[in-house]
Formats: C-alpha cells, sequence, structure tokens
C-alpha cells in the first residue's frame, strides 16, 4: 500500500471513529442490560404469566373469543380505539394496545396484557421503568424519527471505520505475529496492540450489529414505504374512501378466520388495525409468522375488510421489510437462547474496550505528527512516533 493510500484510509478510519465513538459508547453501555431484558423481565417480576402451553394465537376451543377479549379491553379504556391486537405461541396472554385514536402516536397508546384462557386482564405494560428507559435511550435518545435517523447515521460511520480499520490492519500486523500484545513497552503501544486484536477479533460481529442497527434505524421509513407502495397496491379498490368509523369494525374474530384459510399452517402474530402505520383506513391486517426458526421472522399480512370481513389481499412483505424483520433479532442476539446473548455481551464489552482505547491512542497521538504515525503502519509498526 502506497504512502498516499495509508494516509487517506487513516484520516478515514480517525474522524469516522471520533465522530462516531462517543455515541456508539452509549448504544454499547445501553445494549448490554437490552440484551438480557427478557431475564431482568423474569428476574424483576414484569414478565407476565409463565409459558403455559397454550398459545393465544392458537385454536384451542378454551380459549375465549378474540371480540369478547377487545369488548374487556376497551371497557377498561372508555373512548379509546383499538390499535393492536398481539399474541403468544407459548402461552396463553395476550396484549390488546388502546388509543385515543386509530393512528395516535405511541406514547399515547396503552398496552393492556389479558389472559385468553380466563378473560381476566393480567396487567399493564409499564413504560415508566428502567428499562423502557434504557430501550428508549438506545433506539432514538428520545428524540423520536430525528434520533433514530441520526443514531442510525452514527451506525454507518462505525460501519466505515470499522472497513478502514480492517484495511490498515494488514500492513500494521505484516511484520508483527497475530495476537502480538507489546506489554513490556510503551502504554501506548500496549494499548494499541489491544485496540488492534480486540477490534480484528470482533470485527464481523460489529460489522453485523452496526449494519443491523443501520437497517433498525430506517424502521419508520421502510413501514412508510411499504405503505406507499405495497399496502396502496393491495388495497387499491378502496381509494378515494374516507377513513372507517370505528363504530362500524366488525368481528375480530370473523376476520381472523378469514385470514387463517387464505394462509394455512403459519400462526398470527399480530392484529392491526385501520388507520394505523401497520394497516389501511378500512383493513384489519393480521400478520402471519412462519412456522420453523427462520420464516417465524418473516412476516406476511392477510388484508380482511373490517366493516364485512371479507378477504381482500395477502402477500409476504416486500425484501426491505424481510431484511428489517430479520436484523432485529440478529442486532440483540435473540435467537439462539442465554448462550447466544452470552456471547453478545462478551462482544459488545470488547467493542466498549475498542471504543475507549481509541480515544486514548487519539489523545496520546496529538502528541506526534500525521507522518510519523502513518509510517508506523507502512512499517508494519516498527518505527513508532516518539511519545
Amino acid at each position: 500500500m502506497t504512502q498516499p493510500s495509508v494516509r487517506a484510509w487513516y484520516l478515514v478510519h480517525k474522524w469516522t471513529s471520533l465522530i462516531c465513538t462517543a455515541f456508539l459508547l452509549m448504544l454499547c453501555l445501553t445494549g448490554l442490560p437490552l440484551i438480557f431484558h427478557d431475564e431482568i423481565d423474569q428476574l424483576t417480576g414484569d414478565a407476565g404469566q409463565a409459558p403455559n402451553g397454550i398459545a393465544s394465537s392458537g385454536t384451542d376451543p378454551r380459549l375465549l373469543p378474540l371480540d369478547t377479549i377487545l369488548g374487556k379491553a376497551l371497557a377498561a379504556r372508555p373512548g379509546e380505539v383499538p390499535v393492536f391486537m398481539a399474541f403468544d405461541n407459548d402461552r396463553s396472554q395476550m396484549t390488546v394496545t388502546t388509543a385515543p385514536a386509530p393512528d395516535s402516536p405511541g406514547n399515547l397508546m396503552t398496552i393492556q396484557l389479558w389472559d385468553r384462557l380466563t378473560g381476566e386482564p393480567t396487567g399493564q405494560v409499564d413504560e415508566s421503568g428502567v428499562m423502557h428507559f434504557i430501550l428508549e435511550m438506545h433506539i432514538d435518545m428520545f428524540l423520536g424519527l430525528p434520533g433514530m435517523l441520526f443514531l442510525g447515521a452514527m451506525g454507518f460511520l462505525f460501519v466505515i471505520a470499522i472497513v478502514s480499520g480492517v484495511v490498515l490492519y494488514a500492513p500494521f500486523m505484516r511484520k508483527l505475529a497475530f495476537g502480538t500484545l507489546r506489554v513490556s513497552r510503551s502504554t501506548r503501544l500496549k494499548w494499541l496492540d489491544y485496540h488492534n486484536l480486540l477490534g480484528i477479533v470482533a470485527v464481523a460481529w460489529m460489522a453485523v450489529v452496526g449494519l443491523t442497527g443501520v437497517i433498525n434505524a430506517l424502521a419508520t421509513p421502510i413501514m412508510q414505504l411499504w405503505q406507499q407502495t405495497e399496502l396502496a397496491e393491495m388495497t387499491r379498490a378502496y381509494d378515494g374512501q374516507g377513513a372507517l368509523d370505528p363504530a362500524k369494525y366488525g368481528s375480530i374474530d370473523k376476520a381472523m378466520a378469514e385470514a387463517r384459510q387464505k394462509l394455512p399452517g403459519n400462526n398470527p402474530q399480530f392484529i392491526a388495525f385501520p388507520g394505523g402505520t401497520y394497516s389501511s383506513k378500512h383493513h384489519y391486517a393480521v400478520f402471519f409468522q412462519g412456522d420453523t426458526p427462520l420464516t417465524e421472522r418473516l412476516l406476511t399480512p392477510a388484508l380482511i375488510d373490517a366493516e364485512t370481513g371479507a378477504f381482500t389481499d395477502a402477500r409476504p412483505m416486500p425484501w426491505y421489510n424481510q431484511a428489517l424483520s430479520l436484523s432485529q433479532p440478529l442486532h440483540f442476539g435473540d435467537y439462539g437462547g442465554l448462550p447466544l446473548k452470552i456471547l453478545w455481551a462478551l462482544l459488545t464489552i470488547f467493542t466498549i474496550i475498542v471504543l475507549g482505547s481509541g480515544i486514548h491512542l487519539w489523545l496520546g497521538k496529538r502528541k506526534s505528527p500525521l507522518d510519523a504515525r502513518v509510517r508506523e503502519v507502512e512499517t508494519g509498526g516498527q518505527m513508532v512516533p516518539a511519545e
């Protein structure tokens, strides 16, 4: 690699790293507890009822009708309308989300927990606890869509910093054995070797988490694109009609039966009511997940006319929605049980050390000229800048 190339890649690595490091540290620190959110919820008693093998998404005759549960949920929140109804494949517990209007923002929504086996409420999702605070900080820093897009930009810079770091790693380590830690030399060299070693060990994981983080940050634009393209095409026959009055909503059970008939062999994950982000102004959108470990992350919506109960259309989500669906569990390691979560946590700690050591090295390198640092890379780490 020529000296101008080394200089260019070094500057790219330096500035992309410096710009995003503070925000990446925040994301790592908030991401650590989120990796274990299920386990933390169980320890704090926020996990709801234990699995009982009766799926609220199923057709067990012991389960109460969805219309019954919805009626109870609306009675508990007078004046509100339904927005979502979500199911569990391991227990009879389900959720009903209500709000003052179908398009109300998330902070005005109430998520109620119900047992479909007994018809009794089992609580309400607490959005004021520590875990919810951490989640909001991690997702958008309490800034909504602008915060999500900003963190997505920081994730993109992180990916560029990873690529440039890998490019520089090859010439720098040309005369050093892999894993070399020059602990007997200066403090700066020791931190540089730790930075390089942990960075290259975790490079694939950091790239995956960085890219999935960027995709997750685009969740709102992705859903808006789906609404404006695929959903609009599916509901073309309803163009020009006003929003359906919630008083005219028909039977949820009838809509579910119609959707199951069109998509047999799949499990319903949630129902989006008319007027929200996930549906049109006239339809129940019943989202089904596949029945294998891979396809359970990929959703297929069936649109049912909310007034008549007639089937309108069903088609898989487009590739960009599928990328979003697959990136969410991959980002948190939430698909391989506790061992994978522990691995994700260890790699997150590695990343924190890499980011912290990068700041330490930058503060120290400010004392030496750029040419000396470029020469260090060119000579395979042999010509070390003066302290």
